[in-house]
């Protein structure tokens, strides 16, 4: 529940327009829900963190995942699934209505309301090479979805670096970078050398035998000699999604202090 529904409610109950064990079997799961017995959905994340809870997807079963996002869409705009193969989206969306598939991304999303647009910056996300586009892509919907704008540039890794040199531009302009590379993982470094924003620097398991599944580019980004460079895990497009978003809703608040 959000502080607006919560302030109406209490609203209601203050002008006797609804009973108090009304409203109590409302606020029962307040704080959060179990779902049968094998989930319990925690309501208050939003309340604490700015976003609301997502289902990971992997090792739940369709059915589970269905009931789950059914429960979560009464209380949440937007309901998001991870890491989510077409064959079982095509699943969900024999048992959910509307449900909305993105491939590219492996992201299942039911909107059940308009989504709060963010008012402040852009987040600006650039992939090494074509491969590592779903992470790329799982950051660029979970950042849409929480209502940010996104500017994406694909494929400007340092094996052609003029490619990346030609967008200098937007990334001078940029207000906070996501770079998702694989094989040895250089690019972050490269783009924290051009830029004056904060780089998330996202490795991926993309890359021959010695990368050790995405091992080597993270242990690349984790010595770069670039400043202002933090590193998420290997293939977390979302994670890195959801600190951009803090970054820039925490430069709104600053702003709004200063106001």
């Amino acid at each position: 529940m959000n502080p607006d529904a919560l302030y109406v409610l209490l609203q209601k109950i203050a002008n006797g327009e609804i009973q108090p064990e009304t409203a109590l079997e409302k606020l029962k799961h307040l704080s959060f829900e179990a779902v049968e017995d094998f989930a319990k959905i925690d309501h208050h994340r939003h309340l604490r963190t700015g976003f609301p809870e997502v289902i990971w997807g992997p090792g739940k079963t369709p059915d589970q995942i269905a009931q789950i996002m059914t429960v979560m869409a009464g209380r949440s705009p937007v309901v998001m699934a991870t890491r989510i193969e077409s064959i079982v989206a095509e699943q969900l969306q024999a048992q959910v209505p509307h449900l909305i598939y993105y491939p590219m991304a492996r992201i299942c999303a039911l909107q059940t309301g308009e989504i709060e647009r963010q008012g402040i910056g852009v987040i600006s996300i650039i992939t090494a090479g074509t491969a590592d586009l779903p992470v790329a892509e799982e950051a660029a919907i979970t950042a849409q979805l929480c209502g940010f704008s996104v500017q994406r540039l694909w494929d400007v890794g340092v094996a052609g670096i003029h490619r990346l040199l030609s967008h200098r531009e937007l990334i001078g302009q940029a207000d906070v970078l996501i770079v998702v590379a694989g094989m040895e993982g250089a690019l972050p470094s490269v783009v924290a050398g051009m830029a004056n924003c904060p780089v998330i620097a996202v490795p991926t398991s993309v890359g021959y035998g010695v990368s050790f599944g995405g091992v080597a580019p993270l242990l690349t980004m984790l010595n770069s000699c670039a400043t202002g460079i933090g590193v998420v895990n290997i293939d977390n497009g979302f994670g890195a999604a959801i600190l951009a978003g803090k970054i820039l809703r925490t430069a709104q608040k600053i702003m709004n202090y200063e106001l």
